[in-house]
């Protein structure tokens, strides 16, 4: 009982912090769509001074030498991450809670590709089954209607940004396991490593778009008496600024105690409540198609779950029934796809 339990309070915990991050950021991204990168570069800057602050009181958390050795080793991972914290961004800026998850639909089918690709192996006929499914998913909600408002259409810039947001996870999922290595195959390591390499990239970009000008504009205007939603900025970047440090360790929970098959599970149900808190919150428009193509894309991934757990099960039967620890998430392409995923809405 005690495990379930704790099995129960990660699941929660976990959700809870990756809806609060999700509609939060969607929040600031309204308020001030103009400051995307900026919004991006301070989550980051906020999630490092976290780690470093928890590594002070607590062995769990660790905190890297900086050497140049090992972020040249980390700099695919790190370019790819930083590509998903900007286009997750845009992609959540550009179109409506509701609909985000659709957006960005097409992650599972591009993660068993690029795992394909790089690892030069063909996955099953079911696994390709259950991309199919979810490819079908996600055509369905993209497809024209003409029942929905126009503020709820999705522009085709939204879209671009949503699947190059699927391809950013792909690659990572793929990258991850080649840079584990690289830091003692410590989570809270790589994670320090990754948000460090974004905070430089986004800061130095935020720059050269002329973000960061932009802001000081709006801060000395706002004294001038001209008015911005500053508030929302603000206390919009605190409260993502701490939900980002602590998406992070829900994420390394979450390896540690949930299965792959639960942690899937706890996802799906995230996105139900995802878009019905998208409703209620932002008054975002759910029509039968949409709700069709989530529920597609939802079954499609969770029968990818159920084929790969029998697949692990057959090809490691001598598994069954001892007391090794469960395969760490990272390590299997697609469960691990939501801590960078959550962190990058962003």
């Amino acid at each position: 009982m005690a495990v379930s339990r704790q099995v129960v309070a990660v699941v929660s915990f976990y959700m809870l912090a990756a809806l609060v991050m999700i509609f939060v950021n969607k929040m600031v991204l309204n308020a001030t769509p103009n400051l995307t990168v900026l919004f991006m570069f301070l989550q980051s800057s906020a999630t490092v001074v976290l780690l470093v602050v928890s590594s002070m009181f607590t062995p769990w958390v660790e905190i890297p030498v900086i050497e140049y050795s090992t972020a040249r080793k980390l700099a695919p991972l790190i370019f790819v991450d930083t590509a998903g914290f900007i286009f997750n961004a845009l992609c959540l800026r550009d179109i409506e809670a509701a609909f985000y998850q659709i957006a960005r639909g097409l992650v599972l089918p591009l993660t068993i590709s690029v795992v394909a690709i790089s690892s030069g192996s063909r996955p099953s006929w079911s696994v390709i089954g259950c991309a199919a499914i979810v490819t079908s998913g996600f055509f369905i909600g993209v497809s024209f209607s003409e029942d929905i408002p126009a503020r709820a259409v999705p522009t085709p810039l939204g879209l671009f940004y949503g699947l190059l947001s699927s391809f950013s996870i792909a690659l990572h999922a793929v990258l991850v396991k080649s840079s584990l290595p690289h830091v003692n195959g410590s989570s809270t390591i790589l994670s320090f490593w990754s948000n460090l390499g974004s905070a430089v990239l986004l800061g130095c970009l935020a720059v050269f778009k002329g973000e960061v000008h932009e802001f000081l504009l709006m801060v000395s205007n706002r004294e001038m008496g001209v008015q911005w939603d500053w508030g929302t900025f603000v206390y919009g970047n605190i409260i993502t600024g701490i939900f980002g440090f602590l998406i992070s360790i829900a994420g390394i929970l979450s390896v540690k105690i949930t299965s792959p098959v639960t942690h899937m599970f706890s996802s799906a149900a995230r996105s139900v409540l995802q878009i019905i808190l998208g409703v209620k919150i932002f008054g975002d428009i759910v029509t039968t198609q949409r709700a069709t193509s989530a529920l597609v894309i939802l079954t499609g991934t969770l029968l990818y779950t159920y084929v790969k757990s029998r697949e692990s099960a057959t090809i490691n039967p001598s598994e069954s029934g001892t007391n090794a620890p469960p395969k760490d998430l990272e390590s299997q392409p697609i469960e691990k796809q939501d801590e960078v995923d959550e962190k990058s809405t962003i």
